[in-house]
């Protein structure tokens, strides 16, 4: 999806490697010339045409891919008709222009009218369903850098088209100002990373993270952050967390879950009191980290030992069990719910019943239910976000720090971190925001005065 925000314009010239991730369509123009178009681009046109029709609007294609050979002599040719004034605010040049990419397509109206620009109105209107932007429009063209063009068109995708309708925003702005919190709520045999990389080609945006890693195994809440928002990670990152875990007793693994090879078994036995042994866990401890673990020792993560089958010193880290509770059992098998302090891992905490239950455990299952106040039931499927139906959290929204806008004189300070005077009685951390209701900066208490501590 990254491939469909490409940003080209007068300070970005196509990439060669572009190419590679592209296939193109071979179609024509409206004169009967062959022309080519990105795949997913054609296939969106001929939606948005089909659409138009049902509204008496009839269009087809004017312009669509253009190499750097046929721009260049597109450049020359409005240089020497028009001057090199009128070309530069219409046409860019060789290697600087949109058609290079396949996804930009100029329409031309088959049906004639004489109010061509209010029919390029209607059609403007719903571009974002179909996943288009239109990329030149009025009142953006100190950003865009050229005049308004309303039939030039440009496939985005229908998310990225859909934010962008709703902000106001053209490209540009987009890549620059997006940015947005969501719980999401990861699948099994999914790696945080893979969640990442989905949700960054979902929205087309390079810079995303996440709070919290979740293993292969493990499902539920994992927090990603989208754009600016990922200056805020470290304070989404909860003290506490809830899971539920299924244990399979009388077996250990070397990753201390079923995915693992068995390198230790003992029979169970099935008299021990299972919820005593449980409850007694509720404390705080010093708990062995897993060696198939990304903690580092002497400068190389644990699972690069394991991986090496080399020996090493294994940390041990004080955590705190809050809560722990027995939920079922049968057998050689139970589910666990319990809510822990930062850093605490549940393999661990599983071995280590096992160990007190006199055998050997290995956790099956496990759901994180909660991080910190984020319950599962906020959360959103993978799924959910490409079908529009998930709900996207502004910086504001997920952080509990008083809001106060701006006028333009604090304005300018803000964004040149300047300190400030705590003329608000803030005892932690504000958020100040422009008229625009755009976020300028979070600011921290120090020395009775307000400092910078994230600048946006």
């Amino acid at each position: 999806m990254k491939k469909y925000l490409t940003l080209v314009n007068k300070e970005n010239k196509i990439k060669d490697n572009y190419y590679k991730n592209i296939t193109k369509i071979n179609t024509k123009l409206i004169d009967n010339t062959p022309c080519q178009i990105e795949e997913k681009t054609y296939h969106a046109y001929l939606e948005l045409k089909k659409y138009l029709k049902t509204k008496n609007i009839e269009i087809a294609l004017a312009s669509a891919y253009r190499t750097i050979e046929e721009q260049q002599k597109i450049y020359e040719d409005s240089k020497e008709q028009y001057g090199l004034e009128y070309t530069e605010q219409y046409v860019a040049s060789p290697g600087k222009s949109e058609h290079h990419t396949g996804l930009a397509i100029d329409l031309e109206l088959v049906t004639k009218n004489s109010d061509e620009e209010e029919i390029f109105k209607k059609i403007e209107k719903c571009l974002p369903q179909f996943g288009f932007i239109l990329r030149y429009p009025k009142g953006k063209e100190q950003y865009t850098g050229y005049s308004y063009e309303p039939w030039h068109i440009r496939y985005v995708g229908e998310i990225p088209a859909l934010i962008m309708k709703k902000n106001n925003w053209i490209l540009e702005e987009y890549l620059k100002k997006f940015s947005a919190v969501i719980y999401i709520n990861k699948e099994k045999g999914m790696t945080s990373f893979d969640v990442v990389n989905k949700i960054s080609n979902i929205f087309g945006i390079s810079k995303v993270g996440h709070t919290g890693t979740l293993d292969p195994l493990a499902e539920g809440v994992l927090i990603v952050t989208i754009g600016q928002a990922t200056k805020i990670a470290e304070l989404l990152t909860a003290e506490d967390k809830e899971y539920v875990a299924g244990v399979l007793l009388g077996v250990e693994t070397d990753t201390l879950d079923i995915t693992g090879q068995v390198v230790k078994s003992k029979p169970v036995d099935l008299s021990k009191d299972l919820e005593k042994v449980i409850n007694s866990f509720q404390k705080t401890y010093l708990q062995e980290v897993p060696i198939y673990s990304a903690v580092k020792v002497n400068g190389k993560k644990l699972y690069e030992y394991a991986r090496e089958n080399k020996e090493v010193q294994l940390p041990k880290k004080e955590v705190t069990i809050k809560k722990i509770k027995l939920l079922s059992s049968d057998n050689d098998t139970f589910m666990i719910k319990t809510l822990v302090t930062k850093g605490c891992y549940i393999r661990s905490l599983i071995r280590d019943i096992g160990l007190a239950l006199d055998t050997y455990a290995t956790m099956t299952t496990l759901t994180r239910t909660k991080q910190g106040k984020i319950d599962i039931k906020k959360t959103n499927t993978i799924e959910e976000i490409i079908n529009k139906k998930a709900t996207l959290h502004t910086i504001d929204e997920v952080l509990d720090f008083p809001v106060i806008q701006v006028d333009e004189d604090l304005e300018k300070k803000i964004k040149n971190g300047q300190k400030l005077p705590n003329q608000y009685q803030i005892k932690n951390k504000v958020i100040f925001k422009n008229k625009k209701n755009e976020i300028l900066g979070i600011y921290k208490v120090e020395q009775d005065k307000l400092r910078v501590w994230k600048n946006f």
